[in-house]
């Protein structure tokens, strides 16, 4: 095996394949990356067995081989080598890279040890890379971490022809979005449970594309794969077992009181006022007179106050939140102002987005946060 590659384009499909690699692996073959080359390309491919990544690029391949890398070892060095071609040579049982007057030599893994990678399932239709980016990021954000509880790891995908609908909850708050896409067939229905990290990796990474391909095998199938592709770029993942609770009624329907709040001051003042207590510690937040409270701390600890002004309409409220969830929802949101709407102050308040203050409110993102109980 022999060819050399840009480096920009060797680094890019690494850092790609490598986010796939085991870290913990059942055999050691799963701690290596993959390099197939053949006709004019480099293939990688990298897996830990629950998702598989895969990436090409153009070279100049002057001798095809297939040889199997430590996966970590290779993407510190595609890193660190300058803006040059580099050449990769195989040795008998190591593996040369050379790029200007740097060169590295690579131990090989058993090539014919490593397992057979899953292909990836047919198109279920495409979105915008950006659309699809910042969706995922604003529901991922509420996937618990619990791996004991693997179902609400998960963003829940609901596809219903033109629109998908991501969700995820951790138990103490909900992200719901919806976005359109273009679907491969029409009437296309189907759901699927992603792990929030992968999901969310894949989608920050596939940015890079103008269209992400999104896949999902059919629920008859009994590799439960979904799949993502980008420019030159493809990574699998099994889908999580399970099913993920029902959430659609917790979205309240009967507001009592909303309060409209310039997103970047009320971020700025949740954080000083936090500043004084545990981020598990109730923030109390006083509504009243289109002015906000903000309180933090207790008895001979240290405390907090702060007050800010908002547009409150219908009746004054107190309540309390995580004050690390609040200020996830307030960063998710992703606009200048934020509604957030109560039912009572022991009631999930919703967190909409409104780009400015006379315009209509961004529908098609909630974040239900739960109140906390705190001692008055």
């Amino acid at each position: 095996m022999k060819f050399t590659v840009e480096q920009s384009a060797l680094t890019d499909g690494v850092n790609w394949v490598s986010r796939s690699l085991s870290t913990r692996p059942i055999k050691t073959e799963l701690l290596g990356i993959v390099i197939n080359a053949t006709g004019n390309k480099v293939f990688l491919s990298a897996s830990d067995l629950e998702t598989a990544s895969k990436s090409h690029f153009p070279a100049e391949v002057k001798e095809p081989g297939k040889v199997l890398v430590p996966g970590k070892l290779l993407a510190e060095i595609s890193r660190s080598l300058p803006n040059k071609p580099i050449t990769f040579v195989l040795d008998g049982s190591r593996v040369s890279v050379t790029s200007g007057s740097a060169k590295f030599t690579l131990p090989t893994l058993s090539v014919d040890e490593y397992p057979n990678l899953p292909e990836l399932p047919d198109s279920t239709g495409t979105v915008a890379s950006d659309t699809f980016a910042t969706a995922v990021a604003q529901v991922a954000i509420a996937a618990g971490r619990d791996d004991s509880l693997p179902t609400l790891t998960g963003v829940h995908v609901e596809i219903n022809e033109e629109t998908i609908t991501f969700a995820a909850t951790d138990r103490y708050r909900l992200a719901v979005r919806e976005i359109q896409w273009n679907p491969s067939a029409p009437n296309t229905t189907t759901t699927a449970l992603l792990r929030a990290r992968t999901i969310a990796d894949a989608a920050k990474s596939l940015t890079g594309s103008k269209d992400v391909s999104l896949s999902f095998a059919p629920n008859t199938s009994n590799d439960r794969l979904a799949g993502f592709a980008g420019d030159g770029k493809t990574m699998t993942s099994r889908m999580l077992d399970g099913t993920f609770p029902p959430y659609r009624h917790l979205l309240p329907q009967e507001i009592t009181t909303t309060a409209l709040i310039e997103v970047a001051t009320l971020l700025d003042s949740v954080r000083r006022v936090a500043l004084v207590t545990d981020k598990t510690v109730p923030l109390r937040l006083d509504f009243a007179n289109n002015t906000l409270s903000l309180e933090a701390g207790a008895g001979e600890e240290a405390q907090a106050t702060e007050a800010i002004e908002i547009l409150l309409t219908g009746e004054p409220i107190a309540i309390a939140f995580n004050p690390t969830f609040l200020a996830d929802g307030l960063t998710a949101v992703g606009t200048k102002f934020v509604q957030i709407s109560f039912t009572g102050s022991n009631k999930p308040a919703i967190l909409m987005g409104k780009s400015d203050k006379d315009g209509a409110l961004v529908e098609n993102y909630r974040y239900l946060l739960m109140p906390m109980r705190y001692a008055s």
